[in-house]
């Protein structure tokens, strides 16, 4: 697992963290919330993981959720969060560090729809910190989907 250095290159994320993402990879699959990991393209050369998300823990009006990690030797992150609805709708929102045009470097995409965007601060971007931002986000949408029903 490679720590964020101090100053990384302004304009590339760099390659992929594969430890990094067999650390999380170990935490997502380990997770209650979690039916099933796979790597992108493989195991051997990962630079995708995805996290499927047991359906059984939404309400029916969501068909399937799912997790997508990219991390890279810079300390940059992408984590994708997406629900996928039975009227063909999306849920998503995305917690980004890389760079970009848009906004400083460590920023959100909200929810619906991940367009709108805003800077972000974190505790830590140590990625199991991160990693448990993320799930406990994931846990209190849940929690609004029940109480919405």
């Amino acid at each position: 697992m490679s720590q964020p250095p101090k100053d990384p290159a302004p304009h590339s994320t760099g390659p992929p963290d594969r430890q990094t993402l067999r650390l999380l990879e170990r935490h997502l699959s380990s997770d209650s919330l979690v039916a099933e990991t796979a790597f992108d393209p493989d195991s051997y050369e990962p630079r995708l993981l995805r996290g499927l998300l047991d359906a059984g823990r939404y309400p029916d009006t969501v068909t399937a959720a799912r997790l997508d990690i990219r991390w890279f030797t810079t300390g940059d992150f992408s984590v994708h969060y997406v629900e996928e609805h039975e009227d063909g709708e999306r849920w998503e929102c995305r917690w980004d560090r890389h760079p970009n045009t848009h906004n400083t470097r460590l920023h959100f995409h909200k929810p619906p729809t991940a367009t709108e965007i805003t800077d972000l601060e974190l505790p830590s971007l140590h990625p199991l910190e991160v990693y448990s931002t993320v799930l406990t986000a994931i846990e209190q949408r849940i929690e609004t989907l029940w109480s919405s029903q």
